[in-house]
This record gives structure tokens, sequence and C-alpha cells, in this order.
């Protein structure tokens, strides 16, 4: 556990995957990729995110509001960074993006970047190094802010399932959308087996929300 920077009154920034799949284990339908967002049906999954329920409303904000810094694979980053991905009304937290820092990690950083106004950094030396990057961000800006922030990790469904298989993720938020997609992304692929401790569960009408604890 690493504690916050600054003076001592932070206890320490997790490391939360925060995921939509839907009800058949998909994070997104066939066929994803820059001009094709999250593939085939894949906004579906989404849907809870543009809700005007006030439940849906309320966990959008609360997330976005404790991302200190947010993690994100480069096959993720292309999406939401390419022709048809983020833009003024659409983005990290729909509506409230640009406030927390980004990383991706890829292999190699891209030749450029779309969205310019946000903050990128790109590690290319894999994921614990991008996961420590992404921590000293959000711990700097839990100084600055003088609140706890986590790092949260989005996606995409590779990027978390090996973080899981490697024990690095210490909460998981699951937004389960009521559709059956039949292919695509899974975010489960077998690996190690992890113990989790449910810690919420929120019902709407666009999703099941659920939060816990990974041992």
């Amino acid at each position: 556990m690493s504690p916050g920077a600054g003076s001592g009154l932070f206890c320490m920034t997790r490391i939360i995957a925060d995921i939509s799949i839907s009800l058949d284990g998909f994070v997104t339908g066939p066929g994803p990729g820059p001009d094709r967002g999250l593939g085939t049906g894949g906004e579906a999954l989404h849907t809870w995110a543009f809700s005007d329920d006030p439940d849906d409303r309320r966990i959008l904000r609360e997330a976005t509001a404790r991302s200190g810094a947010v993690v994100l694979g480069r096959r993720l980053f292309d999406v939401v960074d390419g022709p048809y991905g983020w833009d003024d009304t659409s983005g990290y937290g729909a509506g409230e993006v640009g406030k927390p820092a980004f990383v991706v990690v890829t292999s190699s950083r891209p030749e450029s970047v779309r969205l310019t106004h946000l903050d990128w950094t790109f590690v290319t030396t894999g994921l614990p190094d991008a996961l420590t990057a992404a921590r000293e961000r959000a711990e700097a800006a839990s100084s600055d802010g003088g609140e706890d922030l986590d790092v949260v990790l989005m996606g995409g469904g590779a990027t978390i399932g090996s973080a899981l298989d490697v024990g690095l993720v210490d909460g998981l938020s699951l937004h389960l959308a009521p559709v059956v997609l039949g292919a695509g992304t899974p975010l489960f692929t077998g690996g190690a087996p992890r113990t989790l401790v449910q810690r919420s569960v929120t019902r709407t009408s666009t999703a099941t929300h659920l939060a816990y604890d990974v041992l």
C-alpha cells in the first residue's frame, strides 16, 4: 500500500478497474476498432452513462470525482482518440472529460494525438510501470486537491484482465448492461482465480452496478 503524497493525510491510492459488461461477459461487441468504436452492438453497454436515472448519474459522478489518474490500453486509446471517439459531448465521465491525467500502456507512442487538450502519458515499458506512473499522478492530485483519489483502470478488457491476473487491482466496478452480445471482447478469459468481496449493488433501469474489493 502506497501512502498518499504530501502531508500524510491520504491513506492510500487504490487501483480500481471500472468497466461496462454484457450479461454474457463481453466488454465490446464483435469487430471493435477506431472506425467501429465498441463493435457491433457495443454501444448498448454504455447506455447507463447517458441515462437520466439519478442513480446512474450519481455513480458516474462519483466515479469521475474519485479519478486521480486513468489507465487504458493502446487499443482503447486508438478508439477514443479515433475519428469516432471522444468529442466535446462525450468522453471520460460523459461530459466531465479532461479532469484526470490519462496514462496509456503501449508498445510504441502514437505518431499523433487528436485529443491534444487532454493530459496524456504514454508508457512503453509495460502495465506495472503504467500503473506506477498513474499512481504517482493520482497521489499528486490527491495532495493538490486535499482528498483521496484513485487510479481508475478503464480498459480495455485485455488490460484489465492482465492487471487482475497479476494481482494489481484493488477494486472492481462492473456496470452490467441488460444485453447479450453473443461475441466480442471478453473480460474474463481464465487466468488466476481471485476472491472478491461484494461492497455494493445498485439496480437502475439501464444497468446493475456492482462494486467489489479484490483480495
